[in-house]
């Protein structure tokens, strides 16, 4: 006979469990990403979008430990136009005749020809264009009709001026009941329905921003969710609920808290929180004697709240040599703070003293809630020229905020603390600046005139710009650009104690100076020079 062919008896193979293929296919799969480099990308929270229309979600993703959003997307949610620049190799993003303009790998985009950094490049992958989440709020909020708030800690993005206060909710045990804490930001009023198997927490908000904690039950409270309406809260209640007692605990005018305790059946109530009593009661209380006018104190310059630009995830401008705005900013701030107090004896506030993200809104509510008399928000510039470089400082363009600024002020009157009655001016938030425009144009000169005395300045040193941090602002308020990261020169100095001590001494004499105009009535020893509006020639 012929042989044939060799023969192998291979022993018949085993089904692999489930589990253990799967697990084998992760490994084989994985192994080929990282031979052809196809490492896919970590899953990513979505946007939510939240307008008076309704939700919408946007798709994210993470490139770099970034999380970006695409173009197309944000063009559909927003009707945007997008339009490639095969010259440039750009992209030109245009919302009602205004435009932003975009480069691949640049960490920049131009607004109506004014530069603003992003935390991370632009990245152009085939036909779709990629950019941070934060580039809603730092470039596309410059040119939408409609205020734009993204609360990147929430993946939210409030689309005009609906009510969305944020919530925190932290659930604990005390002995043998339950804990539920709401703290509200700005205060919120609400109300308590009891159902047949959860307490109905309902906020007057047209939404709310709020993450569900983790409950540890005990029988008592099962889960903490959101309600049926996006202004609820729901408390599901456990088979050993017996009673609840809500109360309303006084904290600062920016916030409140409300503080539910949940009992077991037949325990003893649940004690309240003490809250302080009348010093004697309202119907045995004397006539209250005519209470003596006060006078106001005299003009002047009192409290002065430094706000260091970016923070935490915000990084801000980068230089060449790796040196980040957040860190600069934050340096040369409390600089500028320990000379304040040391040598004028004033009271100096840091909107951050850490590296922490702190929304644009907060930085000026914080110098409003701190009855602040000036504000000086600190900032490293960028731009796509490397050769660009030079100190600026911007005051508040009042463009786009006409129609809110025709509504002004209103006046109302509330009860005051010894009988009779007082009015209240109360003055809306996107024109709380407006009224300050004019001192604030006599800071932002003084300031560039002693900032030129020492440190190189760009060809417009004085401008006007619509910046979101300034606009809530109820005091003269400027923002200062010290300098440009991507400029090699300017990035070595302004990582400098040399230059950071400067640019302080400087910010600090222009300080003294306006600190003069207003106690004195003395006006500047020069004329405030006139500014350009942002990004013209």
């Amino acid at each position: 006979m012929q042989a044939g062919p060799p023969r192998y008896d291979v022993p018949a193979l085993k089904p692999i469990p489930l589990t253990l293929a799967a697990w084998l296919v992760a490994i084989a799969l994985g192994v080929s990403a990282l031979v052809f480099g196809q490492v896919p990308a970590p899953a990513a929270t979505p946007l939510v979008l939240l307008s008076s229309a309704g939700r919408r979600a946007v798709p994210t993703t993470v490139v770099s430990d970034r999380e970006m959003v695409a173009l197309d997307d944000l063009a559909s949610a927003f009707q945007l136009s997008l339009r490639d620049d095969p010259l440039a190799g750009g992209m030109t993003i245009t919302f009602k005749g205004k435009t932003i303009a975009l480069m691949p790998d640049q960490a920049i985009a131009s607004v109506g020809g004014r530069l603003v950094s992003l935390p991370a490049p632009v990245v152009r992958s085939g036909k779709r264009w990629l950019v941070p989440i934060e580039f809603i709020d730092r470039a596309l909020a410059l040119v939408y009709d409609t205020k734009l708030d993204l609360r990147k800690a929430s993946h939210l993005v409030v689309i005009g001026d609906l009510r969305v206060p944020r919530l925190v909710i932290r659930p604990e045990l005390q002995g043998g009941q339950a804990r539920v804490t709401f703290d509200t930001s700005p205060k919120t009023s609400n109300t308590i329905v009891q159902e047949p198997t959860r307490l109905l927490v309902r906020f007057d908000a047209d939404a709310l921003d709020a993450t569900m904690p983790a409950v540890a039950t005990q029988g008592l409270v099962d889960t903490i969710r959101f309600g049926d309406q996006p202004n609820t809260i729901a408390i599901v209640l456990g088979p050993r609920f017996g009673s609840f007692r809500a109360t309303l605990v006084p904290t600062d005018a920016a916030s409140s808290r409300i503080v539910i305790d949940v009992t077991a059946a037949g325990a003893a109530s649940a004690p309240a929180i003490p809250v302080p009593p009348p010093a004697t009661p309202p119907s045995a209380a004397p006539p209250a004697a005519p209470l003596e006018p006060v006078p106001p104190l005299p003009p002047g310059i009192r409290t002065i709240v430094i706000d260091p630009g970016h923070g935490g995830s915000e990084e801000g401008a980068r230089g060449a040599s790796g040196s980040l705005e957040k860190d600069l900013t934050l340096s040369v701030a409390r600089r500028l703070k320990a000379a304040i107090e040391a040598r004028l004896g004033l009271r100096a506030l840091l909107t951050r003293d850490g590296d922490t993200a702190v929304s644009l809104d907060d930085r000026a509510a914080f110098a409003n809630n701190n009855k602040a008399d000036l504000f000086i928000s600190l900032h490293a510039n960028a731009s796509l020229k490397k050769d660009v470089k030079g100190a600026e400082v911007f005051y508040l363009s009042p463009e786009g905020y006409a129609q809110a600024q025709q509504a002004a002020t209103s006046t109302t009157t509330l009860p005051a603390f010894g009988g009779g009655s007082r009015d209240i001016d109360l003055i809306l938030w996107e024109v709380a600046q407006t009224q300050h425009l004019t001192q604030s144009a006599v800071l932002a000169g003084l300031v560039e005139q002693e900032l030129r005395a020492h440190v190189p300045m760009s060809v417009h040193p004085v401008q006007q710009a619509p910046f979101r941090v300034l606009v809530g602002a109820n005091m003269p308020a400027i923002l200062v650009e010290m300098g440009f990261l991507t400029n090699a020169e300017q990035d070595q100095a302004l990582k400098s104690n040399e230059f950071q001590n400067t640019i302080a001494q400087a910010l600090f004499d222009a300080i003294v100076r306006f600190r003069d105009t207003i106690e004195r009535g003395q006006p500047p020893s020069t004329t405030t020079p006139a500014a350009r509006p942002a990004g013209l020639p």
